[in-house]
């Protein structure tokens, strides 16, 4: 186990900034998960940890030990592809014990370790065979088994659950997480899936075009996102956003007006500079609420049961977007019925024309700690 600090890391591609300065601490024995778009800058974070790319500027230390200039091998960790990468001709006891004999571990050592990792997997009945008689989740964990047997001080995974069918995928969620309390290993996760970060992460870092947007627990993420990017990152379904005009600001909070002139309060410290400007509304489906004089309304154009939840996906109105509100499982709707709902103003957030979130006012603040 090891800690991880990455200072001022950074990679261009030529003209393009690929990553952006980025300072980031994992620390030891921790699940860190960073999630984004395609293209944001997440698996080449990996890579530059792993040593795989050169950076264009910053350190990467692992345990306070400097390895930017290391080469990968020397900088005790191992990595876990999207592609499983197994030698097709070898068995997987011998696909696992490959990394022990390149540094020439005995024969006793070697099976000792290939045996206690195997069984940790749930892969000793599968020893003799090789990959082409496995499944892709089979295949998933020899590829985590070869990579662990080396013991690393920090496993490195890149996106390894994209190419398997959303059964598996919840099923190595599981998998991940067991091993995890198991192995107590710092380990750091790239994906687009945000229910896998959910699901795993002790903290998530959130990407968007070559800069981390937010770092934080799971659930802070998804109740205080800080930008934009975040907001729409974090959620299924995701968060509604509106285009607003500020209205008004004082003292505990703000009065946002939607596109159809409706007027809504929400519970943010905007400035007095910033009324007239436009903003951006962001509500979650499960804080709508039906309410008679709500100032979201709309036909439902889609309805999904999803057991005891519902989702109520209302049409567009004039240059609102569409909505979708949460509902009881038990709810009747029908299509094109038209409903109507509000939002608490503590429920609600805003951001301002940069993507920023406003914060919460000190009266908010105050009410929520108590």
């Amino acid at each position: 186990m090891a800690s991880v600090d990455i200072q001022g890391l950074a990679k261009r591609f030529g003209a393009s900034d690929v990553l952006r300065p980025t300072d980031l601490h994992i620390a030891d024995g921790e699940f860190v998960v960073i999630v984004g778009p395609s293209g944001c800058g997440k698996s080449t974070l990996l890579r530059l940890i792993a040593g795989l790319e050169e950076p264009s500027a910053g350190r990467v230390l692992i345990d306070g030990r400097d390895v930017t200039d290391a080469a990968p091998a020397d900088r005790e960790l191992a990595m876990v592809f999207q592609s499983y990468a197994l030698y097709p001709h070898l068995t997987v006891y011998e696909n696992i014990a490959f990394p022990l004999k390149v540094a020439r571990l005995g024969k006793a050592e070697v099976r000792r370790r290939v045996e206690e990792v195997a069984e940790a997997l749930d892969l000793l009945p599968l020893l003799a065979r090789r990959p082409k008689a496995l499944s892709g989740g089979q295949r998933q964990r020899v590829s985590i088994a070869r990579a662990i047997v080396r013991r690393p001080k920090v496993l490195l995974l890149d996106e390894p659950l994209s190419n398997l069918d959303s059964a598996l995928r919840v099923k190595m969620r599981h998998e991940f997480a067991r091993l995890h309390q198991q192995l107590g290993s710092t380990m750091i996760y790239v994906t687009h899936d945000q229910l896998e970060a959910m699901t795993l992460a002790n903290r998530i870092v959130v990407m968007s075009a070559g800069r981390v947007e937010q770092v934080a627990p799971p659930l802070e993420l998804y109740a205080e996102p800080a930008t934009l990017e975040v907001a729409a990152a974090i959620g299924s379904p995701g968060m509604n956003l509106l285009a607003v005009t500020i209205a008004a600001a004082d003292h505990d909070g703000a009065t946002v007006k939607l596109a159809d002139g409706a007027e809504l309060r929400v519970a943010v410290a905007v400035p007095p500079a910033a009324v007239g400007h436009a903003a951006t509304l962001g509500v979650r489906p499960e804080n709508l609420h039906p309410a008679d004089d709500g100032a979201f309304t709309g036909a439902v154009e889609l309805f999904e049961r999803l057991g005891p939840l519902s989702f109520a996906h209302l049409g567009t109105v004039g240059d609102h977007p569409s909505v979708v509100a949460q509902l009881p499982g038990d709810r009747a709707v029908a299509l094109g019925e038209r409903l109507r709902f509000a939002v608490a103003p503590e429920a609600a957030h805003l951001f301002d024309r940069d993507g920023r979130a406003y914060p919460r006012p000190a009266s908010a603040l105050d009410a929520a700690a108590e």
